[in-house]
C-alpha cells in the first residue's frame, strides 16, 4: 500500500502534464500560427492547425499499437480526429461564453496541487513545464479551460436528462422479475399419471384417485405418506419431494402454482399437465431480493483537469525517478484532503456509503474489482482523473425510497451519452466551423 500511494505523485504530476499537451498545441486567432504550419479549420474564434491535428494521429495511433486496435484507413482516421478537435473547441468556445467563471484562487489551487503532490515547489513545476516545451501560461490557461468545460458540459447535459416515474416503475419491475427468475423451490408432488390417448371415463377415475388425495392431505395425514402410496412420480420413496431447485429448472406451471404459496402449504386446486394430475406442496423457498445490494465504502483522490487523458497515457509519461525511495509516504486521506479537487476533499476523499448506480460506470468498474483497502490505478471518467480505495463493503436491503432512488440514478446515467451528444449537435449546429484545404 505505501509503494502504490508514494508512486501516486509522479503518476499525477504525469496526468496532467501530458494532459496540457492537447491544448497547448492548439491555436486560437490571437496565436500566429508556427512557419510551415497551416490552418485545417476555424471554429468560432479557434483556429485548429495542421500540426495539432498530426500530434493527435500520433498520439491514437501509439494508443492503438499498445494496446493492439485496429485503426480505420488513414482518410478516415484523418476526419475521425479533426472531426473530435472540432468537438472540443466548440464545447470550449461555448463554455467561454456561457459567463460561466473560474475564479484565480481555485485555478491556483489546481495548478498548486500538481506541485504540492510532487513535493516540489512551484519554480521547479514550471522548469519541468519548460523541458517538456510547455509555456507555463499556456498550461495554466489550458486547466482552466478544462475546468470551465467540464463544468459547464455537467451542469447543462444533466440539466436535460428527465426520468418520470413511469421508467422508475418499469426499472423495478425488471430487477423484481430477474430476481423472480432467480428464486428457487423446494417442491413435493403426488403425481396421477393419464396414459396417452386415454378415454374421458379413464381421465375422470384418474382425477378423482388424485383429488381423492388432495383432500386426504388437507384433512391431515402427511402429504409424504400420501405421496408414498399413491404417487406414480420418480420422487416416490422421497415422499414426493423433487429438492431445491431454481425457477428457471421448474415447469413454468409448477412455478406459477407454488410461488403464491408459503412455505409448507398444499395447492388448494389439482393442476393438470400432460403427465397428469398433480398435487403440489411448497416444502421450501428461497427468493431472490431484487433489492438485496451490496454498498460500497470507497474514498477517491480527483483531479479535474485531466478529463481527456486516458491512464493509459499517463502511465507512458511516469517521470522515471519515482517516488517510492522516500521514507515516509503519505496516507490516503492527506493527500486527498490536499489535493482532490472534489467536495470529498475535507472528508479525506470519504464518498460515504454508496449503492450501484451511484457513480459514473468507469469510476464503479474500477471500484468493484478492487479488494477491502485495494487502491486502484488513475481512472478516467467525464469528471477528471481518479484514484481510488475501497475502505469497506456490507451487505443490505434498500428500502422503497432507497429503491426509487438507485433507480433514478441508474436511469439518468443510462441517458446520459445520449443527452451529451444531442447538446454537443446543437452547439455545432450555432457554431461557425469553416474547413480549409492545405496550401499548394
Amino acid at each position: 500500500m505505501t509503494d502504490a500511494l508514494s508512486a501516486l505523485r509522479p503518476a499525477l504530476l504525469a496526468l496532467l502534464i501530458a494532459a496540457a499537451v492537447p491544448a497547448v498545441q492548439a491555436q486560437s486567432r490571437s496565436n500566429p500560427v508556427r512557419t510551415g504550419d497551416y490552418i485545417v479549420a476555424v471554429v468560432n474564434q479557434e483556429l485548429v492547425t495542421a500540426s495539432e491535428l498530426q500530434a493527435r494521429i500520433s498520439r491514437v495511433r501509439d494508443d492503438a499499437a499498445r494496446q493492439r486496435a485496429s485503426l480505420p484507413p488513414e482518410d478516415q482516421l484523418r476526419r475521425e480526429v479533426l472531426d473530435a478537435l472540432i468537438d472540443e473547441r466548440v464545447q470550449l468556445t461555448h463554455a467561454r461564453d456561457s459567463g460561466t467563471r473560474i475564479d484565480d484562487a481555485e485555478l491556483d489551487r489546481a495548478v498548486n496541487n500538481v506541485a504540492v503532490q510532487n513535493q516540489i515547489t512551484m519554480a521547479q513545476l514550471r522548469e519541468r513545464l519548460r523541458r517538456e516545451g510547455i509555456e507555463y501560461a499556456r498550461f495554466r490557461n489550458n486547466v482552466r479551460d478544462q475546468m470551465l468545460t467540464e463544468r459547464v458540459r455537467e451542469r447543462e447535459v444533466q440539466a436535460r436528462i428527465r426520468v418520470t416515474d413511469a421508467e422508475i416503475d418499469a426499472y423495478l419491475d425488471q430487477r423484481r422479475a430477474a430476481a423472480s427468475a432467480t428464486s428457487e423451490y423446494n417442491i413435493a408432488q403426488i403425481l396421477v399419471t393419464v396414459p396417452e390417448g386415454a378415454s374421458a371415463e379413464e381421465i375422470t377415475r384418474r382425477r378423482e384417485r388424485a383429488e381423492a388425495a388432495r383432500k386426504r392431505v388437507a384433512a391431515g395425514e402427511a402429504f409424504e405418506a400420501v405421496a408414498r402410496e399413491l404417487s406414480e412420480d420418480a420422487n416416490r420413496a422421497a415422499g414426493g419431494v423433487i429438492g431445491m431447485r431454481s425457477a428457471d429448472r421448474l415447469p413454468d406451471v409448477f412455478v406459477d402454482v407454488v410461488k403464491k404459496l408459503k412455505s409448507g402449504e398444499v395447492a388448494p386446486d389439482l393442476l393438470r399437465t400432460g403427465a397428469g394430475f398433480h398435487v403440489l406442496k411448497l416444502v421450501d423457498k428461497k427468493e431472490g431480493d431484487a433489492f438485496r445490494i451490496t454498498q460500497t465504502r470507497a474514498r477517491h483522490i480527483l483531479l479535474r483537469p485531466s478529463a481527456q487523458l486516458t491512464a493509459d497515457a499517463a502511465q507512458r509519461r511516469r517521470p522515471v525517478s519515482a517516488s517510492r525511495s522516500r521514507a515516509a509516504a503519505p496516507t490516503f486521506e492527506v493527500l486527498a484532503r490536499e489535493n482532490s479537487e472534489d467536495g470529498s476533499a475535507s472528508a479525506g476523499g470519504d464518498l460515504g456509503w454508496t449503492s450501484p448506480g451511484n457513480f459514473v460506470p468507469e469510476f464503479e468498474e474500477a471500484m468493484n474489482k478492487l479488494a477491502i483497502n485495494g487502491l486502484s490505478d488513475p481512472v478516467v471518467s467525464r469528471f477528471g482523473v481518479h484514484l481510488i480505495q475501497v475502505m469497506d463493503r456490507r451487505d443490505m436491503t434498500l428500502d422503497v425510497k432507497q429503491q426509487r432512488e438507485q433507480a433514478r440514478n441508474v436511469l439518468r446515467e443510462r441517458k446520459f451519452d445520449e443527452a451529451f451528444d444531442e447538446w454537443l449537435r446543437e452547439l455545432r449546429a450555432r457554431a461557425y466551423i469553416e474547413m480549409r484545404e492545405a496550401p499548394l
